[in-house]
């Protein structure tokens, strides 16, 4: 009889059929786990189906009509037979000890529903594109951090996350909305509900390619989606929290990230300068003194450069 696994992973694919081969196989390949790896193909429409189907046996693939990264995590955790879930993002891959050092932790701390590590950026050939992310790390109970900041914090990325099934079922399913970014459903609501574990190292791989978030230079239409997205899940944090009987709330005033884009965009209403810079020095979402002086200085210098036009239309 097989013994039941004491993790999930969860992969989602959508048309990364040239990356999704390594990913696979550092999720088969973790160190003294017992781990099921669960593939959603999201209607890819390259050859990510025959590479799915490649694995046998070795995976639980899924296949799914084109629904957006929410849809797809949320098929994958239906499937899921683990008490712990892991996701990651089918152009990342892991770190051999990523799955053990993770239930190491949450066996440590059994009050903890969701643990997270550092991802190493890359380049597409694999050289490192610069420091591990996040720079800063933050544990234990984080809702006041959050409510203080605007729901703003040195989150981690998909291929980071690690969540007990008991903390996932607590918050319920990944909204529709989130067809993409799902992890901000993950990093913004868990922490309300539950402590919070980092582990400093990185034991994942974060790919750099024009499909993701990453930018060199934000753009205007980079900056105007970023901030869609943050008033998004604010909204989302607010309606979670009142539909569980808190009384507190966050505020878009309060995110600092926000608001160095609303100026930087020239938007009405948006801070000025010093303004800026003092809701820098006191901003909760960035834990280190440090790290907040040296990013508000720099967010008030860039308010004098000119933003380059979005070269192509995001959605």
């Amino acid at each position: 009889m097989i013994a039941e696994p004491e993790v999930s992973v969860l992969i989602n694919n959508y048309n990364y059929g040239a990356f999704l081969p390594r990913a696979i196989d550092t999720a088969l390949g973790q160190d003294g786990v017992r781990a099921e790896v669960i593939v959603v193909d999201d209607g890819s429409t390259d050859d990510s189906a025959d590479i799915i189907r490649g694995y046998g046996d070795r995976i639980r693939p899924i296949f799914q009509q084109n629904g957006g990264q929410a849809s797809a995590i949320n098929a994958g955790v239906a499937a899921a037979r683990a008490p712990v879930l892991t996701f990651l993002d089918a152009d990342d891959w892991w770190a051999p000890d990523k799955l053990a050092l993770v239930l190491k932790a949450m066996a440590a701390a059994p009050e903890a529903g969701l643990v997270y590590h550092r991802l190493q950026p890359v380049h597409s050939d694999g050289s490192v594109a610069f420091s591990a992310i996040p720079r800063s790390l933050c544990s234990g109970d984080l809702l006041p951090r959050l409510i203080r900041s605007g729901g703003r914090w040195p989150f981690p990325m998909t291929s980071s996350l690690a969540v007990r099934r008991s903390a996932w079922d607590a918050a319920g399913e990944i909204p529709a909305g989130f067809r993409i970014s799902a992890d901000a459903w993950l990093t913004g609501i868990i922490p309300l509900l539950t402590p919070v574990i980092a582990l400093s190292r990185a034991l994942g791989f974060y790919r750099i390619h024009d499909n993701n978030w990453y930018r060199a230079q934000d753009d205007r239409e980079m900056l105007a989606r970023r901030m869609r997205h943050w008033r998004a899940t604010v909204e989302v944090s607010n309606r979670f929290l009142a539909s569980h009987g808190r009384s507190e709330r966050m505020s878009l005033s309060d995110h600092f990230a926000y608001q160095a884009a609303a100026a930087r965009l020239g938007l009405p209403d948006a801070p000025g300068g010093w303004k800026l810079l003092l809701l820098g020095l006191g901003d909760q979402g960035e834990p280190s003194p440090l790290r907040r002086i040296r990013e508000s200085l720099r967010t008030v210098m860039d308010l004098r450069q000119s933003l380059p036009d979005s070269v192509e239309e995001i959605s």
